[in-house]
Formats: C-alpha cells, sequence, structure tokens
C-alpha cells in the first residue's frame, strides 16, 4: 500500500509539471523577444524622456512660466504658483520608474555584450535624468536609486553628492566611449555617432561644473581642467546639438500635441519685453503676431489671475512661435549657444584662459544661427549697448543673454535664472509665495508614505519641503 501511495505521488508531480511546462510554452510569445534589445530600449527610453523633459507638467505648466519664458492665459492657477504635493509627480515617476530603469537595463545589457558604447551612452542618458531631477527637487535618491531588488526605499543622496557623483559618472562614460569600439543602434539623438557623444559628455560636465561653482569652485576648475587635460572636446557647431528630434503625429513635439486640443499658453509680457526693447529678430521665431489687429507681438503678464488673462484675451495675445508649434520641433537637450556661453563664464571665473568677451559674441550669434538668423543685423545687435559685453558683472551678461537663448527649454532656463540670478525677474502681486518665484518642485506626496523616513532625512537636511526652500547649488 505504501508503495502504491508513492507511485500515485510520483504520477502526479510528473503530471504537474508537465502540465507547467505546457503552459509556460503556451504563455511563450513567439513574436516577442524573451530578452530586451539595447537598440529598442535605448531609443524608446530617450523617447519616454525627451516628452517628460519638454512636455506639459515639467516644461510648459511649470518651469517655462516660473523663467517668465511663457504665461497662462486660461486656467492661471499654475502661473500664481498654486500647486499640491501631486503637481510635480512626472519628472519623478517617469524619471525613476521609465527613464533610470531604462537606462540601468541599457548598461546591463551593454556589460552582457560586451558594448562599452551601449553602457556608456545610457549612463549619459541617465545622469541627464539625474540633473534634470536634482536641479529641481534638490536631495534625490541616487545611489541606491534603480536598484529594487536591494533598496525598496532608497536613501536621499545630499544634492552636492548627487552632482559630484554624476562628474564622476560622465568621466567614466567619457573613458570609455570608443568611436573605433562596437556599433550601436537605436540612438535617435546622433543617429549612432560615438565621437558626438564624446564632445556631449564634455559639454554636461560643463555645465554641472559651473553649477556647483558658487559653492565650490576648486571643484569647477579641477573639472574643466581634467576635460581640457583629456583633450577637451565639447559641441562646436550647432549641427552638433544634443536634441530630440519629433515627427508628424502621433510622435509629434509635446508643446504642438498640446495646442492641438488646448489653448492655455501664450508668450510671457516679460520676455517680449525684453526682445523688442532690444529689437532682438528672435522675436518672430519666439512669438506668433495676434491674431486681431494690429498683429504684433503681445505676452500675457505671467501671475495673472482668470479674469485679468481673459480681458486681454486670446486673439489679442501671442501664442509661441510657428518654430514650437511645429510637431517636427525638436526637443533641444543641449545648445552650442549654451556651450558658448559656459566657456565664457568659466574664463569670467578665471578657470580657463580663453577670452570670455569673445565667447559670449560666439555664443549669441549661435544662438542666431540656431534660427537661421544671420547677416549684419546679428553684428548690430551684439553692438548695443543693451547687450555689449560687461566683465564687471559677468552674471549679467551672461545670465540675461542665456536666459533668451534658452527660451523653451523650461527646466534648464529656470536653473540657470536660479544660479546666475540674471535676468531679476519679478513675481505678481497675484501669487501666492509672498513675492517669491518657486526655486525647486515640491516632492511627490507619495514620497511622504512610500518612503517616509528617507523622506523626512532629506526635509531635516534640505529644509522644508516648499516651493520657495533654496537647494544647496543656488547660493545666493
Amino acid at each position: 500500500m505504501k508503495n502504491k501511495k508513492l507511485y500515485i505521488v510520483a504520477i502526479l508531480a510528473i503530471a504537474i509539471t508537465s502540465c507547467k511546462k505546457e503552459l509556460n510554452e503556451v504563455n511563450i510569445n513567439p513574436n516577442a523577444p524573451e530578452v530586451a534589445q539595447p537598440d529598442y530600449l535605448l531609443t524608446g527610453t530617450t523617447k519616454v524622456t525627451a516628452d517628460s523633459y519638454w512636455g506639459v507638467t515639467n516644461n510648459m505648466n511649470s518651469s517655462l512660466l516660473f523663467a517668465q519664458h511663457w504665461a497662462k492665459v486660461q486656467y492661471t492657477e499654475e502661473d500664481r504658483f498654486i500647486y499640491s504635493n501631486s503637481s510635480f509627480t512626472a519628472l519623478w515617476s517617469t524619471g525613476y520608474a521609465q527613464s533610470i530603469a531604462g537606462f540601468n537595463k541599457i548598461i546591463e545589457l551593454g556589460d552582457a555584450q560586451g558594448n562599452a558604447n551601449y553602457k556608456a551612452v545610457a549612463l549619459v542618458l541617465r545622469s541627464w535624468i539625474f540633473l534634470l531631477l536634482t536641479d529641481a527637487y534638490g536631495d534625490i535618491p541616487y545611489s541606491q536609486a534603480g536598484k529594487i531588488k536591494q533598496f525598496v526605499t532608497p536613501v536621499y543622496d545630499k544634492q552636492k553628492d548627487v552632482y559630484y557623483g554624476l562628474l564622476n559618472d560622465l568621466k567614466s562614460a567619457q573613458a570609455a566611449l570608443d568611436p573605433a569600439g562596437k556599433t550601436i543602434a537605436g540612438d535617435v539623438i546622433y543617429g549612432n555617432n560615438i565621437a558626438r557623444w564624446k564632445k556631449f559628455v564634455n559639454s554636461l560636465r560643463l555645465r554641472i561644473a559651473l553649477r556647483i561653482a558658487d559653492k565650490d569652485p576648486a571643484k569647477s576648475k579641477q573639472v574643466i581642467d581634467e576635460i581640457q587635460a583629456e583633450g577637451g572636446a565639447y559641441i562646436s557647431s550647432n549641427s552638433e546639438n544634443a536634441i530630440f528630434k519629433y515627427d508628424v503625429s502621433p510622435q509629434q513635439n509635446p508643446v504642438a500635441a498640446s495646442f492641438e486640443t488646448r489653448n492655455d499658453y501664450r508668450i510671457s509680457k516679460t520676455i517680449v519685453d525684453k526682445l523688442t526693447s532690444l529689437s532682438d529678430p528672435r522675436l518672430p521665431v519666439y512669438a506668433s503676431k495676434t491674431e486681431n489687429a494690429p498683429n504684433g507681438y503681445v505676452g500675457i503678464p505671467n501671475g495673472s489671475t482668470n479674469s485679468e488673462a481673459s480681458a486681454i484675451g486670446l486673439a489679442n495675445s501671442s501664442k509661441p512661435g510657428v518654430y514650437f508649434l511645429d510637431a517636427k520641433a525638436p526637443a533641444v537637450i543641449f545648445s552650442y549657444a549654451e556651450l558658448l556661453f559656459d566657456r565664457a563664464e568659466a574664463a569670467a571665473r578665471g578657470f580657463t584662459a580663453e577670452d570670455a568677451e569673445d565667447l559670449y559674441k560666439q555664443a549669441i550669434r549661435a544662438s542666431f544661427s540656431q534660427y537661421n538668423i544671420s547677416g549684419t543685423v546679428v553684428e548690430d545687435y551684439i553692438k548695443q549697448s543693451g547687450v555689449a559685453y560687461n566683465a564687471a558683472n559677468y552674471k549679467k551678461s551672461i545670465g540675461e543673454q542665456k536666459w533668451i537663448a534658452l527660451f523653451g527649454q523650461g527646466l534648464e532656463a529656470w536653473a540657470e535664472q536660479r544660479r546666475l540670478d540674471y535676468p531679476q525677474l519679478t513675481a505678481s502681486v497675484n501669487t501666492v509665495l509672498n513675492g517669491k518665484i518657486p526655486v525647486r518642485f515640491i516632492y511627490p506626496g507619495t514620497e511622504q508614505s512610500l518612503n517616509g523616513q528617507n523622506y523626512k532625512n532629506a526635509v531635516g537636511n534640505q529644509g522644508a519641503d516648499l516651493l520657495t526652500t533654496k537647494l544647496w547649488f543656488d547660493a545666493f
């Protein structure tokens, strides 16, 4: 009897195992790869990241308003800084759950396939999204981020440590990138051109070096010296700009997609007034003429109430320019103009022996060229007293012109305005922060419930979780 029972048990075990195997085989999709392909993953993760960076929540409905590039003509609550702890979840959730997770997977696949270039490109893009996160929130999960099997509740690293860690990551990426190495595919930024990625890496390193310059100038100079010692190749023309190229619907620019169904945004009066005062030929690029006569360029004052904005009217205020509303308009990650402004600032601070004024003028020319503006109008513009470089106040000269050049790049324009403190922007009396403009995003409310202790530690280190709490890099 005992043997009979054992026999029955054995038969059942074999049957269950066989059924499980058959079910597993049935559940295998013959048309889907069992292992993620790095090229498809690179394309998809880059697209998700670019959409978040250039889209409504992180760009149009927040940072572009804070930088006073854009304003709201309808539903103006965000332009008066009325937000909740769920308002800023998109950059955080997309950044960690999709961007960083995706780039980490590509790094893993690069290691598995012995392809250092896949690994390095993913490391560069992961560094960029971490930079966006820390510039916006301050202290963030970095060293333990994306390692869900090890750290379900990752610690928040101090902003200083995040910047320094990113500089190390980018230095490693620079060393690993090899134009003569294994090829990659799926790169929709540089078309699999590794030499251009090496220039982009150095440009990001320079951006971060300047981000920390008011807090640790010795470290900034060290980073720039290292770049120069390695060869010092940066983005060197507009053809090398780091951009994500969009296409027609459904792959259109998020700005274009928004204006297909919504009509909530206009160009800010602040930048219209500045461009008008300088007779800046970029105004027709940045802004559309009003629908109603006299068909001019009219910005909406930031912080307008709904009734104030309505009184100006949809047809009597300027949408962003046709260039930015085009479905194929690119998301600009890093431009040649920005790179030249950065080199000008590095020279002005004494970090390099380059000519700060000459680089400043080159930067303005590069910005004009980015929008196909050339000829005597460019040189006439540079000669104006309101544009002339002031070595005694390089932050004002560079800050104001860089702010103009970064139009549309809300997160970067806002970060640089906070760091350089130029242009000096004023909050409307209708805003709710006692005359202040936001200097950070508040953490998503879910962090308090899902990662409570680490959230409390971050707030204890950085300060209250408010829009007005200044971040470590924002020294003045």
